[in-house]
């Protein structure tokens, strides 16, 4: 809720968990006003004048339940009319010329003071619109679930002011109810909190007190009543966008695109909504984070496309949807495209991702609590350019056929603060390709007093084959209960995954045939002590076998301590530990994951430390390190990273990250029959600078620079044994050595030039290095001057401008004409 803009922040809000009754809700009643209200800050409308007032707020951490100063006092409104409800609030401080307002990009507070209002149309203590204003006058805006936590990637589009005053500062927000959903009663309650945090002191505060022995924050809200027979406009709303491209680099010419598509979002009722993205652009998104992946599974990345990262908290549920796949790496590829080419064919072009056509999303709940979604998308045929060596001729192969992903979630709240759902993902495609099915039923259930917690769920998988291929069936099954109120917290659970178990089409899942066993015991105390803010102590526990052989796969414990002081910094340590050999049957990468390798006992311990963000200058620092039960093997490392705001304009973090593996023991590559593993060191660096340069609450600049370098060094190999151990003395003259680096810089402006209205203009670089088998310097400067030599660059020049049309001010439009 509170925005985690750090990790010391973060912990002050979990750690900080104080025994109070649980207070009664507080309610406010609006009005309706049929005077046309101005969003200035100013509240000059008399409507405002004989409105009931939202005051006595509480603090929630660090002194959770301890009520606001009279000096600090905060003071709410709401009114309403058919197009929205309106917020003003004064937020009183004695000392207003120490009010933070640092200025951002949108959805990012950073080192300000800011106001919030919470809304649950539905009162039912399960998900709340979340909008945020920062005395810069910066918007954030979130969705909340107690199952998600915070989803600041959804937006909605609404208007604010903020004025500094002589008594304070004040917020006026017109949130029009396209923004919220609700039901379609004549007379509504709404659930209804308002949150202030005053930064220069880290006090954070609410109307109705949110009390940390409970987990649950949503069901703590106060409520609203006074709003009856709204009538609501048409929600219907166009974003059409144009973009430009211009491509260039050293070794061909440079070429521009252009782009066009069409954004829409249509209010089916005042519950459901329908989202859908004609001719898609997501080339401005943020680049990927990539890294030397040496291990058995894919690297796993973020959502960075708009589209499927807003507003998508009802498809996240059970955990069975990866968005990343629709519009990922095609089909066929590897040694499955190989297996297509005649003995004198190469694939010269093979295209690393798949265009995405069309897609959308319906999304809603109805009256009785039953959240609807549905999200369908289409992507397109795709191939790669295959040559003969001989004769000079080509063709083409498909590598992905047209392919429809679908998923469809049914979620029934209850009592305010449980759930079960059922989720189907489906792909399908066309020609001689897989089909795949999963279907989950997952259920979230919590007492009335939010004091104990039982969920869990089964899964299942079924994947389609073509041709001779055996269709795979599998299932994946947990149920964990846990103590969530008090001082002292628990929890013991379990999982059995099938061997077959296989959501990867639309899903992630790493690992199968296993069944796992795992608990956890907590405590923190209940309110500020003479030293600490927070204090917080925690133990974990993790044990996984094989299903088929019994064999242990994992056994781990790790015991964690974290604390802020009176000051506002952070400081945390953890130990961890693996008391037994175990037995991994996924690094030998065999076809049927019966081969294993035996891992040996570890043991580690890390520092965190994070300095006050308040602060213009903070750092956060953490190192660790592992000693592994093998003579010479260990892996240590850093993360470092200061930050400096120069003004509310201007600031800058640095972030460096280096880690060793020395004597590391890894696959190397396999025959289908020999394994080989390599003795080897792993060096990793990663440098990164990231900066921001606000010329206002609506025009910034932002700079992203990341490099990032490892290489492998190997030493000696081993043969694999059938019975887990390494056979020394295997011969290898080949250099199998591997150097991989990339570079990443992203210098953009954006422009809120209108609400939903954006001007971005991005200029992007990049390269990256990849080499293996061959002699390269271990220099960081010579490999950083290889990376950014012009000859390596590629370089995109983008400008895109999206522009938001309602549809009921189109039809002023005309109506003027």
């Amino acid at each position: 809720m509170f925005k985690e803009k750090n990790i010391f922040h973060f912990a002050c809000l979990v750690a900080t968990t104080f025994c109070f009754s649980q207070v009664p809700k507080k309610s406010l009643t609006t009005k309706f006003s049929e005077e046309k209200i101005t969003i200035d800050g100013k509240f000059n409308e008399s409507v405002w004048e004989n409105t009931a007032i939202a005051t006595d707020f509480f603090m929630i951490a660090p002194d959770n339940g301890k009520p606001e100063l009279k000096e600090r006092k905060t003071e709410v409104k709401v009114v309403y009319n058919n197009d929205a409800i309106y917020i003003a609030a004064k937020l009183y401080d004695n000392e207003p010329t120490k009010i933070r307002r640092e200025l951002t990009t949108r959805d990012n507070f950073v080192s300000a003071d800011h106001f919030g209002v919470f809304i649950n149309g539905y009162n039912d203590g399960q998900q709340e619109f979340r909008f945020f204003v920062s005395a810069a006058g910066v918007q954030q805006d979130i969705l909340y679930t107690d199952a998600n936590g915070e989803d600041s990637s959804w937006d909605a589009i609404w208007n604010s002011q903020v004025a500094i005053t002589d008594y304070g500062w004040a917020v006026e927000m017109k949130i029009p109810y396209a923004a919220i959903r609700f039901s379609s009663e004549s007379k509504q309650t709404w659930g209804l909190n308002f949150y202030r945090e005053i930064f220069r002191d880290r006090f954070q505060y609410t109307w109705n007190l949110i009390d940390n022995k409970i987990s649950s924050e949503s069901n703590q809200a106060g409520i609203l009543e006074g709003i009856e027979n709204i009538k609501t406009p048409t929600r219907l709303f166009l974003i059409p966008y144009i973009s430009q491209y211009i491509n260039a680099n050293d070794y061909t010419k440079a070429k521009g695109e252009f782009k066009g598509g069409l954004d829409i979002k249509y209010g089916i009722n005042d519950a459901f909504t329908l989202d859908a993205i004609l001719v898609p652009d997501f080339g401005q998104a943020a680049f990927d984070k990539v890294v030397l992946n040496l291990g058995p599974f894919e690297q796993q990345f973020n959502e960075n496309r708009p589209f499927f990262t807003e507003g998508t908290d009802l498809f996240n549920k059970g955990n069975i949807f990866y968005s990343r796949r629709i519009g990922g790496r095609p089909s066929l590829r590897g040694s499955e495209l190989n297996a297509k080419l005649q003995a004198d064919e190469e694939a010269v072009e093979i295209p690393g991702k798949v265009n995405l056509l069309n897609a959308l999303k319906i999304s809603g709940r109805t009256k009785g609590g039953l959240g609807i979604g549905v999200l369908n998308a289409v992507t397109e045929k795709t191939y790669a350019d295959i040559t003969n060596t001989t004769t000079g001729n080509t063709r083409r192969e498909v590598i992905e056929p047209l392919a429809n992903f679908n998923i469809l979630v049914l979620d029934q709240r209850f009592r305010k603060n449980s759930s079960v759902s059922f989720i189907n993902t489906n792909v399908t495609r066309n020609q001689e390709f897989r089909d795949a099915n999963v279907s989950a039923l997952v259920f979230d259930l919590n007492t009335k007093k939010n004091t104990y917690n039982l969920n869990g769920g089964f899964k299942y998988s079924y994947i389609n084959e073509y041709g001779d291929k055996k269709d795979k069936k599998g299932y994946n099954t947990d149920l964990y209960f846990g103590d969530t109120s008090g001082k002292i917290r628990y929890g013991i659970g379990g999982q059995y995954v099938s061997d077959n178990y296989d959501p990867n089409d639309l899903g992630i899942n790493f690992q199968n045939h296993y069944q796992a066993y795992y608990g956890n015991a907590s405590y923190r105390i209940l309110k500020p002590s003479k030293k600490f803010n927070s204090f917080s102590t925690n133990i974990n526990y993790y044990t996984e076998f094989d299903n088929r052989t019994g064999r242990i796969q994992e056994h781990s414990v790790n015991l964690n301590y974290n604390s802020v002081n009176k000051k506002n910094n952070y400081f945390g340590f953890g130990f961890n530990g693996r008391p037994t050999d175990v037995y991994d049957f996924y690094t030998p990468r065999s076809a049927d994951q019966r081969k294993y390798v035996t891992q040996p006992k570890r043991f580690g311990g890390n520092i965190f430390i994070s300095t006050n963000y308040a602060k213009k200058f903070a750092i956060d620092f953490n190192p660790f390190m592992n000693y592994l039960n093998e003579k010479g093997r260990k892996n240590y490392g850093v993360f470092f990273a200061p930050r400096y705001r120069f003004s509310d304009r201007f600031a800058l973090v640095y972030e460096f990250s280096f880690d060793r593996q020395n004597n590391d023991k890894g696959f190397l590559t396999t025959d289908g029959t020999n394994t080989i593993f390599a003795r080897r060191d792993v060096i990793s660096y990663s440098n990164s600078i990231s900066g921001k340069y606000s010329l206002n609450n609506v025009m910034n600049f932002n700079l992203v620079v990341r490099k990032y370098w490892s290489y492998v060094n190997n030493h000696q190999y081993y043969l694999l044994l059938n019975n887990g151990d390494l056979l020394d003395g295997v011969s290898i003259t080949d250099n199998n050595n591997e150097n991989f680096a990339t570079w990443n810089l992203d210098l953009s402006y954006t422009w809120w030039f209108a609400p939903g209205s954006q001007l971005s203009v991005l200029y992007r670089n990049n390269s990256f290095l990849s080499d293996y088998g061959t002699d390269f310097s271990r220099s960081l400067t010579k490999t950083a001057n290889n990376l950014i030599n012009h000859e390596k660059l590629d370089h995109i020049l983008s400008i895109s401008i999206r522009y938001f049309i309602d549809y009921n001010s189109t039809k002023n439009w005309f109506s003027k004409k």
